[in-house]
């Protein structure tokens, strides 16, 4: 990796016209819009699809966070692309980048240059749609993304607070590329390639003759392309009906009747997280909404391609002095793996990366570290070695003929999985390989650990062993003085709806940190996460939550209300009032004034809360 002063401005994918120039460009052949600021980091999406296309031999510019009001000159600045326009909403969904659970403008865009709010609108993914569209009537666009994955079927939107159709409907791209992007683009512009080549009849010819590709032809090679979602006719759905769809009941039938919307969810749920998935249809007015099933997890190699990719690391160099608060998160941190198996009810993971674990390889990840001990103003401490979840590197069903015709949403609820092989070994070998490396003062573990895993009995003394290694090397060397877990609450009942462990498991954890620390004359917290107003949780659960917090000497700080967010069971249990695999009734805190009682638990200790927690405590 170049240190940043040998970094020249064609380091970074072009932003401006005169960035373009500068490489001889006329015209690029993907323009990719981002609603986050541009960082060339692999942390963030729109910049591993550029580079990904770019490795490609593709000519890629990015437009970060354009201006969406008066004459839209941030959208014609780059002319028109010779394939398409890729949307990338940015990392994180836009209205819970924008706002709290209480509906609360946050402090900050924690993706903007400063933290500035007024760099990117609600839902980008439309707003841009639309101005492209007006602009450029007859270029394809392409939405990616976790705000378009999210919402590429029915969904409910907390902050319109309504049911709304696929995103497709809202707005006139083209196609959705949801999930992780990287094979589902490359076999998307390899199709667009050979269309190309091949002279494809709906190819069109600008005044120049140069070809470009169409909405028509996009829409025509891309039918069939797996991890996708288009909006059709009837008759144009390719192969028609077939006997292994599943064909989902319609927006307006779950309009009527939002039990049907539960029912829905279950499949949705249940085939974003097979090995073989089966297409998805839903009718919505006088279209279909097909969803292809997604590609098969990226293997290690290809994983380790994307990561290797030659990021320069750092934001572009018009953010010179200026402060991505995202990106002060992350720059000194190392994700290891993808895909989460906890299958937690209120998390968007599995929707967007799967349960399937892809794994980066050691020899990749040490090249990373050792980038990172270049940087400038590197001291020595990496902030994070870890993913979705912290302990999860290397771990796969052990049989995979069993994987493959499995559909659980969860690996470990409501029970971890016989045939899950647990080994922490290959962990261990990473944070000990990587604390070996010259510069590597000490790297600390940031991401979410979960502690059932290391609690676990996993009939194999080698693999228990591992674990309490693991644990013990954990809490002595990997914590910054404040170790993050999340029991995320007390209540058995709770925890069963959000798919997490009995807190019987937290306090047996804690009880291990204690002494693991008195031990070895560390003064280190544990701090836990909880959450108030999830599905299931009654004021009487946050009354006891509050009771058995206090009694265990915590004064919370990690805690949040509950986020309805698009594609999730726990949301679809808030929307619907049904469980999707029961479809028992399920109660919910709905009312602000409702949220707002389960949320002051958190905060007993507070003098204005104590009289209404004791009133509640007694009922």
């Amino acid at each position: 990796m170049n240190t940043t002063s040998s970094l020249q401005l064609t380091d970074w994918l072009p932003t401006t016209k005169k960035e373009m120039e500068l490489r001889g460009w006329e015209q690029a052949d993907v323009i990719l819009f981002s609603a986050d600021a541009y960082v060339d980091h692999p942390a963030f999406g729109a910049s591993v699809i550029g580079r990904l296309l770019e490795a490609e031999g593709l000519r890629v510019a990015i437009v970060p966070q354009p201006d969406w009001h008066g004459d839209f000159r941030d959208f014609k600045k780059l002319g028109r692309p010779r394939l398409f326009f890729g949307i990338s909403p940015g990392a994180m969904d836009s209205m819970v980048n924008k706002y709290t659970a209480a509906r609360r403008l946050r402090s900050e865009d924690a993706y903007s240059p400063d933290g500035r709010h007024d760099l990117r609108p609600e839902y980008p993914t439309i707003v841009y749609t639309d101005i492209l569209r007006k602009l450029f009537p007859d270029v394809p666009i392409v939405l990616g993304g976790i705000e378009a994955s999210l919402r590429r079927v029915m969904h409910y939107d907390y902050w319109q607070e309504r049911f709304r159709p696929s995103i497709l409907c809202d707005c006139d791209a083209d196609l959705i590329t949801y999930g992780m992007g990287e094979k589902v683009n490359l076999e998307l512009v390899r199709l667009l390639v050979e269309a190309i080549n091949d002279a494809h009849p709906l190819l069109h010819y600008d005044e120049n003759g140069e070809p470009c590709i169409t909405r028509g032809l996009l829409r025509d090679v891309t039918k069939e392309l797996p991890q996708t979602v288009s909006l059709c006719k009837k008759e144009e759905i390719p192969g028609g009906i077939k006997a292994d769809d599943i064909v989902l009941h319609s927006y307006e039938d779950c309009l009527k009747q939002p039990k049907l919307h539960a029912e829905n969810f279950r499949h949705i749920e249940e085939e974003s997280n097979k090995m073989h998935a089966q297409r998805l249809l839903q009718q919505t007015g006088n279209k279909w909404v097909v969803v292809n099933p997604p590609y098969p997890p990226l293997s290690s190699d290809e994983l380790d391609k994307s990561f290797d990719l030659p990021y320069t690391r750092l934001p572009h160099p018009k953010y010179k002095g200026k402060r991505i608060p995202a990106y002060e998160m992350i720059k000194f941190s190392v994700t290891l793996h993808r895909g989460c198996f906890g299958g937690c009810a209120f998390c968007t993971i599995s929707a967007h990366q799967g349960k399937f674990i892809v794994s980066r390889s050691k020899e990749s990840i040490l090249r990373e570290v050792k980038a990172i001990t270049k940087m400038p103003d590197f001291k020595g401490y990496l902030s994070d070695l870890g993913g979705p979840s912290a302990n999860m590197y290397q771990m796969r069903g052990k049989n995979q003929e069993v994987c493959e015709k499995c559909k659980r949403p969860s690996c470990i609820h409501p029970a971890i999985c016989p045939n899950m092989n647990g080994d922490h070994r290959p962990l261990l070998d990473i944070y000990r390989s990587v604390d070996a490396l010259p510069g590597i003062k000490k790297s600390f573990i940031g991401s979410g650990v979960r502690y059932d895993m290391l609690l676990h009995d996993w009939k194999d003394e080698a693999l228990n062993r591992a674990a309490r290694d693991y644990t013990q090397e954990l809490i002595t060397k990997h914590v910054s003085g404040r170790l993050k877990v999340a029991p995320e609450h007390t209540s058995d009942k709770v925890l069963n709806l959000m798919r997490k462990p009995s807190f019987s498991l937290f306090r047996q954890f804690k009880s291990i940190f204690d002494t693991t620390c008195r031990k070895a004359g560390l003064r280190q917290q544990l701090i836990p996460y909880f959450i108030s107003s999830h599905p299931g949780c009654t004021a009487r659960d946050m009354a006891e939550l509050a009771a058995i917090t206090k009694q265990m000497d915590f004064k919370l700080e990690q805690v949040q209300d509950f986020t309805p967010t698009p594609l999730t069971m726990a949301t679809t249990c808030w929307a619907t009032g049904y469980h999707p695999y029961t479809l028992e009734p399920v109660f919910s805190a709905k009312s602000p004034k409702e949220k707002r009682e389960q949320n002051m638990y958190f905060f007993w200790y507070k003098n204005e809360n104590r009289n209404d927690y004791r009133k509640n405590k007694r009922n």
